[in-house]
């Protein structure tokens, strides 16, 4: 990510305008019909502050799609000041919050949105939404984690030899995913994107920040624009996958990493294969194999469409945090915080503490 372009926008609040109850409101509406809404709080708290203290929460995606509308996010820090940075690009928005060292840290998010279930005909050429040529380009590029060249291109090269379409390249590229990678439980979070080394190991296991990354980084090397959506399970499915759904309204752990994939006269994509793997691993009874009917229906469903009770953060990576010395953040989206003693461990739950709920205010549907 361009410096220069994350903050080329920036909104400040005060450390005297910061008080109990004070909100912003950055794009403030009401769900369109047949959109479900949610409302997401997330509350951090650092427990351990050393000196001066910063939080960093990503806000809900500021780019308008066809499966997600933010309606608001909101924000609160008592005693501290915030500022809100963007990146267009990214459709992303980080709500930085900077606590003076006798100020107990706390910052509460709040983001409103509307969602849709989404799904793309790939049977036949549409009408896609076009994007432009910057756009495309942009989700194109090489980045630390998810690198073009080496062995990332031979292996894409590998996977597409023959597909002559773009549709036969993505598919192609998300079947080899599915047969070849497998969900490791013991990753922590959803695990760090690192495809290079998975590829050069042949380690291909991991949670979905790795293989959809794999996914994003194979399509990129092949030609095909791609990005990751990282985000986080606001709902239980209503597809029948107690997997792929949120177990209540407390979304704490349910941070997840989708896909897309631009295709020609179809616009962006959406897929999901390490949700399939997620189908494999953990749907009752578990360790379902690749033939099972449940498998198979979800492997057919995940190229080309999202349920969507599921909200998008950003499609960032290499993610700088405004006013931090350290080095960016492969993505964003946990909350992140430092103190005097340095960059916290966002799953250190003795160290840092957050909760992130989510409460659906109407499901109106069309």
């Amino acid at each position: 990510m361009n410096r220069r372009d994350f903050l080329q926008s920036v909104g400040a609040l005060s450390a005297s305008l910061a008080l109990p109850g004070a909100r912003r409101v950055f794009a403030e509406g009401t769900a369109p019909s047949g959109w479900r809404t949610f409302e997401v709080t997330t509350h951090v708290e650092v427990l351990k502050p050393s000196g001066p203290t910063r939080i960093w929460v990503p806000g809900a995606l500021t780019m308008k799609t066809p499966f997600q509308r933010t309606l608001s996010n909101k924000f609160h820090a008592e005693g501290g000041s915030v500022q809100t940075v963007q990146s267009k690009a990214d459709g992303l928005e980080i709500i930085s919050a900077k606590f003076p060292a006798d100020v107990k840290p706390v910052l509460t998010v709040t983001s409103r949105v509307a969602t849709r279930n989404y799904a793309v005909d790939l049977s036949a050429p549409g009408k896609g939404p076009k994007a432009n040529r910057a756009e495309l380009e942009y989700f194109t590029r090489s980045t630390n984690l998810l690198p073009t060249d080496g062995i990332v291109k031979s292996t894409a090269t590998d996977i597409t030899k023959g597909a002559t379409t773009d549709v036969d390249k993505a598919r192609a590229i998300y079947e080899w995913i599915v047969e070849n990678t497998f969900r490791d439980p013991k990753t922590r979070g959803c695990g760090v994107g690192d495809i290079r080394f998975m590829l050069e190991t042949k380690d291909l296991g991991g949670k979905c920040a790795d293989l959809n990354a794999l996914y994003v980084g194979l399509a990129r090397a092949a030609g095909l624009p791609a990005r990751d959506a990282y985000g986080i399970r606001v709902a239980k499915s209503e597809l029948g996958y107690k997997s792929l759904g949120a177990s209540s309204e407390k979304v704490t752990k349910s941070q997840h990493c989708r896909a897309e994939v631009y295709l020609n006269d179809r616009g962006w994509v959406p897929v999901d294969p390490a949700d399939v793997r997620k189908v494999v691993l953990e749907e009752p009874p578990g360790n379902r194999p690749l033939d099972d009917d449940m498998v198979k229906r979800a492997r057919a469903r995940l190229f080309g469409s999202w349920e969507m009770n599921w909200m998008a953060f950003n499609f960032a990576h290499d993610v700088p945090l405004p006013g931090s010395d350290g080095k960016p953040v492969g993505f964003l989206m946990y909350p992140q915080a430092e103190t005097a003693s340095g960059r916290l461990d966002s799953l250190d739950a003795d160290a840092f503490k957050y909760e992130i709920t989510s409460h659906e205010i109407t499901h109106n549907r069309a």
